[in-house]
């Protein structure tokens, strides 16, 4: 179904709406670590809906399956978002 996903969805018309969604205030544009992409991050939430996973799930799902890597546009060194930051992307 990811494959699937990836050929009928442009991706790219959510990128404005995430923008608006999640603009920071100038003064904390760059204090601490550079947030993970947001359209990663929606997609992630995505895949955590369709596969009715938990964060900490989702995390390890995302570490183990290159499946899930791949639909996100992570090689396999990148860096996963942790359950937290997953919990606090869905929330705000």
């Amino acid at each position: 179904p990811l494959v699937k996903l990836e050929a009928h969805i442009d991706w790219q018309l959510f990128a404005p709406i995430l923008e608006v969604a999640f603009n920071k205030p100038a003064n904390r544009k760059h204090m601490g670590r550079p947030p993970f992409d947001r359209l990663m991050m929606f997609k992630l939430l995505i895949l955590q809906s369709l596969y009715n996973l938990s964060d900490d799930q989702t995390e390890y799902q995302i570490t183990d399956r290159l499946s899930f890597k791949r639909f996100l546009g992570l090689k396999s060194s990148d860096k996963v978002p942790d359950s937290k930051t997953i919990w606090k992307f869905r929330e705000t």
